[in-house]
C-alpha cells in the first residue's frame, strides 16, 4: 500500500509540470483567498443591514468608531485581495501589473460606493415586501429570504467588476449561488427595486440587462440561446448573449428567456414554464397553454 502511496505522489508531482491543460497555479503570483473574501462580504452585510448581523445594540457615540474600524479593516484586506487577483496571472518573478497604492486606491473607491449600493438595496427590500403577501416585516425580508442576499452579494460584487477586478466578483457570487440556488453573474446590470421571490434556481446571465421593479420567481432562466464560434472553433466572447428585460415585468417560475437580442418589454408579464426566444413589446402577456388535464375521482380512481 505505502508503495502505492509513494507512486501516486511521485506521479501526481510529474503531472504538474506536464504537457496539457495546466490546471495548477504553483508558479504564479498568490491568488486572491477564497475565505478572505467570504469574511469581506460578511463584513459589508453587517455594513448594510446593520443590527441584523454582528453586534447588537450599537447606538450614540458607539456606532461611528464600530463602523470606522470595520471600514479599516475592509480596507486593508480588500488592498491586499484586489492586489492578488489583478496581479494573480503574472510569474512569481514578474513584475506586478499593478502597485500597492493602485490597488488601494480601488478599495478606496469601492468602499466609498457602499452608501449608494445600501440605498438601491433599500428599494430591493422594499420591493420584497411589497411584492410578497406573506412577509410579515421588512426584517423578516433582510433576516431569511434568499433573493434579498443573492441580490445583495451581486450588487457588491458588480461595483468591483466595474473596476476592473477579477476573481472576487466571481467568488462572491458563486458563494451566494451555493447558498440560495440563485446563480446571477457580477457583469449583469440589474435596476433598483429588485424582488426574486423563492429564487431557488434562478439563473441571470453576464450580460443581461434587467430594468427598475422587475419581479422574478423560482426557477426563472435568462440565458444564452446560442455560443457564437470563430473561424478557428473558438467561442466569441464579449458579445451581447443574454435577454433584456425592461421595468415593472413580472417573469413567472420556471420561465426560460433567452438571446441577446430578445427584448421583454416594459410592463410584461410572462408566464410560468414560458420558452422565449424573440422580443415582445412593452405591455404583453405570454401564457402556456395548459395541457389537458384528466382527473379520475372516487371509484374510477381506485379502479385505476
Amino acid at each position: 500500500m505505502h508503495k502505492k502511496i509513494d507512486a501516486a505522489a511521485r506521479t501526481l508531482v510529474e503531472s504538474y509540470t506536464g504537457e496539457g491543460v495546466k490546471i495548477h497555479h504553483l508558479d504564479r503570483q498568490p491568488l486572491p483567498s477564497h475565505v478572505e473574501t467570504i469574511s469581506v462580504l460578511d463584513m459589508i452585510q453587517e455594513l448594510l443591514f446593520p443590527g441584523y448581523t454582528g453586534p447588537q445594540g450599537l447606538t450614540g457615540a458607539s456606532l461611528r468608531p464600530h463602523v470606522e474600524a470595520r471600514m479599516a479593516w475592509l480596507y486593508e484586506t480588500l488592498t491586499e485581495q484586489i492586489g492578488r487577483a489583478i496581479n494573480h496571472g503574472h510569474r512569481l518573478d514578474e513584475v506586478e501589473a499593478v502597485t500597492e497604492q493602485e490597488t488601494a486606491d480601488r478599495a478606496a473607491e469601492f468602499l466609498s460606493r457602499l452608501p449608494a449600493v445600501r440605498r438601491t438595496l433599500a428599494s430591493d427590500v422594499q420591493a420584497a415586501y411589497d411584492g410578497d403577501p406573506a412577509a410579515a416585516c421588512l426584517d423578516e425580508i433582510i433576516f431569511s429570504y434568499p433573493g434579498v442576499y443573492a441580490v445583495t452579494t451581486y450588487r457588491l460584487a458588480h461595483e468591483l467588476y466595474q473596476l476592473g477586478v477579477p476573481l472576487i466578483p466571481r467568488i462572491m457570487t458563486e458563494h451566494a449561488h451555493h447558498r440560495t440556488g440563485i446563480d446571477i453573474h457580477p457583469a449583469t446590470r440589474i435596476g433598483s427595486s429588485f424582488f426574486i421571490d423563492h429564487g431557488t434556481g434562478v439563473v441571470i446571465g453576464g450580460t443581461a440587462v434587467i430594468g427598475r421593479n422587475v419581479k422574478l420567481y423560482q426557477g426563472v432562466t435568462l440565458g444564452a440561446f446560442s455560443f457564437d464560434k470563430d473561424a478557428s472553433g473558438r467561442l466569441v466572447r464579449n458579445t451581447k448573449r443574454h435577454p433584456t428585460i425592461e421595468d415593472d415585468v413580472v417573469i413567472y417560475a420556471g420561465a426560460t428567456i433567452l438571446g441577446g437580442d430578445t427584448v421583454i418589454g416594459r410592463g410584461s408579464v410572462i408566464g410560468g414554464n414560458v420558452w422565449l426566444t424573440h422580443s415582445v413589446p412593452p405591455n404583453t402577456r405570454v401564457l402556456q397553454e395548459s395541457p389537458g388535464l384528466r382527473i379520475i375521482t372516487g371509484d374510477a380512481a381506485a379502479a385505476s
